[in-house]
């Protein structure tokens, strides 16, 4: 995966509102693995080179019109989210891992998905648990890109996109999750620009952003700029199987979220 702008995580407390009838708060403790680094809150909502406020806002309308958003976390403070997160064996590639469970799968994307304000692009949690689904499906491991440089978590990402995100510890899930929510956030906003053209209805263009979404995070900043929003057949095989894997995985994602939560 790559990007092309750094970010930073943002020091507002954040309101989540829970099935059950209360709201909870989660805010970065001082000696946090994953406290602030420093850069302000507001470029990492509007990077140099992406759309601006009114394509967010169109985003964000057209998702709402499609599905409205459901949120669902138990958790007060990281530490409680980290507390929250079991893991379980499983076998992958001959050997005995872990991997998070399903419950702690959804609450690290609903957290992610909350604290980078995924909301205002017209994203969800649904959109994290699906794109960490298609990179890895949740098992943590380090790959190896065609480049010949490797790629780490369960985000995959590079030494070099962890580096300028200021990711510390691309096989922290915690940092890891959060920061592939950045930088969805970021393909939103590149992929709300480049589909304005088109003037597609509110449930087409969710689906074409989302699209765009999977295009920054999977190809390079060259690949990347040849969708034109109407060409993604003509994309690499990869980039496409993406598409349909964190499409599959959202779809997942809210079936879990009724099974264990309603």
């Amino acid at each position: 995966m790559h990007i092309n702008a750094a970010t930073a995580w943002t020091a507002a407390i954040l309101t989540i509102t829970v099935v059950g009838g209360f709201s909870s708060q989660w805010a970065p403790g001082a000696g946090s693995a994953v406290a602030p680094v420093a850069a302000a809150a507001a470029a990492a909502a509007t990077p140099a080179g992406t759309v601006g406020a009114a394509a967010s806002t169109t985003a964000a309308a057209a998702v709402a019109a499609v599905k409205p958003a459901v949120v669902s976390v138990a958790f007060t403070t990281e530490a409680e989210l980290r507390a929250r997160m079991k893991w379980i064996p499983v076998k992958y590639g001959g050997e005995r891992v872990k991997t998070l469970d399903e419950e702690s799968r959804l609450l690290l994307a609903q957290a992610a998905a909350e604290r980078a304000g995924l909301d205002k692009v017209g994203l969800s949690y649904e959109d994290v648990y699906g794109l960490i689904n298609a990179e890895t499906s949740w098992i943590p491991r380090t790959g190896m890109g065609k480049n010949g440089v490797p790629s780490m978590g369960l985000a995959q990402f590079e030494p070099r996109t962890a580096k300028g995100l200021g990711l510390k510890d691309p096989n922290d899930p915690v940092q890891a999750v959060y920061f592939a929510a950045i930088n969805m956030k970021h393909g939103a906003q590149w992929a709300s620009d480049r589909i304005a053209h088109l003037q597609l209805p509110p449930e087409q263009y969710a689906s074409k952003m989302r699209e765009g979404v999977s295009i920054y995070y999977n190809l390079s900043v060259k690949g990347r700029n040849k969708w034109d929003g109407t060409n993604t057949a003509a994309l690499p095989i990869e980039t496409q199987r993406h598409i349909r894997n964190v499409r599959t995985g959202a779809e997942k994602a809210a079936d879990l979220a009724e099974e264990i939560w309603s």
